[in-house]
């Protein structure tokens, strides 16, 4: 795990009454100077602890649950929730503005364990010049995946240990059934899908379309965010009429991610001050270019950028909190022994 100040410099661990410590998964980021109005009107210094994908960061707070790294946790999505919820992480708290969260992101209300905090629609993506150079269609829907023309192609992670994964295998679970969704993976797996264990070895490692990556992925599907395609827009100048990538925009599950006070945290007082900070507009407003997620808050605005260039789910698929709750370790185990083996 990395540790990554925040602009007011390291200063202590949590212990130390100016500084409070932010735990997340590697894709929290956050505009230096957003950062610095809240150290600045609170007087703490924020530290960011990133634990690899959200899997693995919920995983590691559990270890570590009664004696956590830090004092707010940011990033548990709805298709972990329950285990987070069920291993009692979190210390209630009602932050600050959410009234200004609509009610269906509210997946803890009344009792205020988490705060929703950003939503997103986990998608395949596709890389266009991939596509246009072959001549081949990109593909649509779940069905089309399986289709002879994109064997090898598509680059997923890892269900048991990377929130996308897990979003993207709970997908074809909404979209076939609990009886149809590990047919359907068999001949994903003999169509020659991948699997890496987190989304920044997906994106940045294999994906061809990628223009972070430090190398030229071979792979021209993967799954990533709606959202993913500003993100390959943003600084260039002058701005494309599209993006170099698209969205196959029958593949998608909605994503919601939360933020806690972690039981047992150091600094509860700088912890409470984080989280209303973490929901207030000007946080929420610099979501969307920093992470590429869209805001939980309706007040907050969206960057043209943002809407322009992501792709907006009108119907992803959905599961019940309650119906992943009770299957989902199984759905987990199954799909491990089905794909992994």
């Amino acid at each position: 795990m990395t540790a990554l100040a925040g602009c007011g410099g390291s200063g202590g661990g949590s212990a130390d009454a100016k500084t409070v410590t932010l735990v997340s998964h590697d894709s929290f980021n956050a505009s230096k100077s957003v950062l610095a109005a809240f150290e600045k009107e609170s007087g703490y210094k924020v530290k960011v602890l990133r634990g690899g994908d959200a899997g693995k960061a919920v995983n590691q707070a559990i270890l570590s649950k009664g004696n956590p790294q830090g004092d707010v946790f940011f990033g548990i999505d709805n298709t972990l929730l329950s285990r987070g919820l069920d291993e009692d992480l979190f210390t209630p708290y009602k932050a600050k503005g959410l009234e200004n969260v609509p009610a269906g992101l509210q997946l803890d209300k009344g009792r205020h364990r988490v705060t929703p905090l950003d939503y997103g629609d986990i998608c395949v993506n596709y890389d266009r010049g991939y596509f246009a150079r072959h001549k081949i269609a990109p593909p649509k829907t779940f069905d089309d995946l399986v289709k002879p023309r994109y064997k090898g192609l598509l680059v997923t992670e890892n269900s048991a240990t990377s929130s996308p994964g897990l979003a993207f295998q709970l997908a074809t679970i909404a979209a076939y059934g609990n009886d149809g969704w590990q047919g359907y993976w068999k001949k994903l797996k003999a169509n020659g899908i991948e699997v890496v264990d987190g989304w920044e070895q997906a994106y940045n490692d294999r994906f061809s379309g990628s223009a972070a990556g430090k190398k030229k992925g071979d792979k021209p599907l993967v799954v990533s965010y709606a959202s993913s395609p500003p993100a390959e827009v943003l600084g260039k100048k002058p701005a494309p009429a599209e993006a170099p990538t698209g969205v196959a925009t029958g593949t998608c599950f909605r994503q919601i991610e939360f933020g806690g006070l972690l039981k047992g945290a150091k600094n509860e007082k700088g912890g409470k001050a984080l989280l209303d900070f973490l929901l207030s507009r000007t946080f929420q407003e610099d979501e969307p270019l920093q992470m590429f997620v869209n805001p939980a808050r309706e007040d907050a605005k969206v960057p043209e950028l943002f809407t322009k260039y992501g792709a907006k789910i009108d119907k992803p698929a959905t599961l019940a909190p309650g119906t992943i709750t009770k299957n989902r370790e199984q759905w987990i185990k199954q799909w491990s022994s089905l794909v992994l083996k």
